[in-house]
């Protein structure tokens, strides 16, 4: 089995499964069909199937033409059928993995999908994990159920863990053009994992293990989270202290050793950084230690979104205006520039709050049209305005919480009466002007 599942995926003549149609599994899909790989993609979300089956896209750097193309080709379907995971020869599972409401790991989706998978498990099929989780999940949560199906690991079946890379609204920085960490369950695994990824990604980097797979993308999380943690702390000493965080950073930066930058900003979004400190936190526990370095940045990066309410809060202050029934517009509900991913976005939690206490809110964001629905976050329905004069200049106070390129800072300073600026966007624009304050 080893030897024929190899040959076919070194032959391109394998149909590859990827489970989980986001904002990592279509990425996933383009890279292998553009080597010519056969892919089904299964959601249990009808609106995404038919969406793709329809040849549209609903996410912005996969375009609808090119999902056109996958349908047009032959070679790609969409499908909300579990009972079809069966036809792929390898599975690739992507599906989301949210902490809970005491903030431990939620493997919910993981297990409901693994679930599926052990019913249909055939002898001579690859599983690989991608989600972001903790060390030892693909071996004592995945395994114990797949094996459920009565076949055996490494004999009928192989399994691995690979970590998912995404840089969303980098156009530098591919799914198949981010080096790929592969860890087996067992050699005869690893082996066909990193035989499955040379035939799309540009680099594979072979592990020892699973667990050292899995650890490798918390690693690679924590060590952002942390050092964001460490400029944002600074930032709120050095605003006391009237100096420019910004400033000091590109000061900084001009040494070409020892130093990476890291940016301040209103709170932590995306689907990893903001998470998987508190999976490492919550292994450690189980493991009688504490994290107390990592917890720590997560208290401050938590905080960040209240510290942008108070400075907001000062600001109109100093108008002689409370919040309760001041205009606020907030620009980006992303949770970084350029993208329409709003998971985890700082932006909600802003909304939230400056609803709690009474503010006149709306929002723009070029690239999220409507407010979604959020598991953690009640807000009404609301959709972007317009950036007109009109709409700029009835706000007591803009508040720019994403840097989208789209935006025309020098429109938006000139015609809105206050900028709060949690971006540093507005640098070289009106940097003096009193209506533009940095948080």
């Amino acid at each position: 089995m080893l030897n024929t599942l190899k040959h076919n995926i070194e032959s391109q003549n394998c149909i590859v499964g990827v489970i989980g149609l986001g904002y990592v599994g279509l990425p996933l899909i383009s890279a292998f069909f553009n080597k010519g790989f056969q892919v089904i993609g299964y959601d249990v979300d009808p609106i995404k199937v038919d969406a793709l089956n329809e040849g549209k896209s609903y996410i912005k750097h996969i375009s609808s033409h090119e999902v056109s193309q996958w349908r047009q080709s032959g070679k790609f379907e969409a499908t909300t059928d579990a009972a079809r995971m069966g036809e792929a020869d390898v599975l690739l599972i992507c599906v989301p993995t949210p902490l809970n409401a005491s903030r431990d790991p939620d493997l919910t989706y993981v297990e409901e999908t693994t679930r599926s998978i052990a019913r249909t498990l055939r002898k001579g099929q690859l599983v690989i994990l991608e989600s972001t989780t903790y060390p030892t999940t693909t071996r004592d949560v995945l395994l114990p159920i797949l094996e459920t199906s009565g076949l055996k690991v490494g004999e009928d079946f192989f399994l691995a863990y690979s970590p998912e890379r995404e840089d969303p609204g980098n156009p530098d920085f591919t799914a198949a053009g981010i080096p790929k960490v592969v860890g087996g369950y067992d050699p005869d695994s690893l082996e066909l994992a990193v035989a499955l990824y040379e035939q799309s990604i540009v680099k594979v980097i072979p592990v020892s293990s699973c667990e050292v797979a899995e650890a490798c993308k918390i690693l690679e999380n924590t060590y952002r989270a942390v050092n964001i943690a460490l400029v944002n702390e600074l930032k709120m000493l050095f605003d006391r202290m009237d100096i420019d965080i910004w400033e000091v950073i590109e000061a900084a930066k001009t040494k070409p050793f020892g130093f990476q930058a890291f940016y301040p900003g209103p709170g932590l979004g995306g689907h990893c950084i903001p998470i998987d400190p508190f999976y490492l936190s919550w292994l450690a526990r189980k493991q009688g230690l504490s994290t107390r370095f990592i917890e720590l940045a997560g208290e401050v990066n938590s905080r960040m979104p209240n510290y942008v309410i108070t400075q907001l809060a000062e600001f109109l202050n100093e108008q002689g205006k409370p919040v309760k029934n001041s205009k606020v517009l907030i620009l980006g509900v992303a949770y970084k520039k350029d993208v329409d991913d709003p998971r985890e976005s700082p932006s909600f939690v802003l909304m939230e709050e400056l609803l709690r206490r009474g503010a006149d809110l709306s929002y723009n964001d070029p690239h999220v049209p409507k407010l979604p629905k959020m598991r953690h976050h009640q807000l009404p329905a609301m959709a972007s305005v317009e950036l007109t004069p009109e709409v700029l200049s009835i706000q007591d106070c803009v508040l720019i919480a994403t840097d989208h390129s789209a935006y025309d800072y020098e429109f938006i300073t000139e015609h809105a009466k206050m900028v709060l600026d949690t971006r540093n966007a507005t640098a070289g624009i009106s940097r003096n002007h009193h209506k533009v304050k940095k948080a």
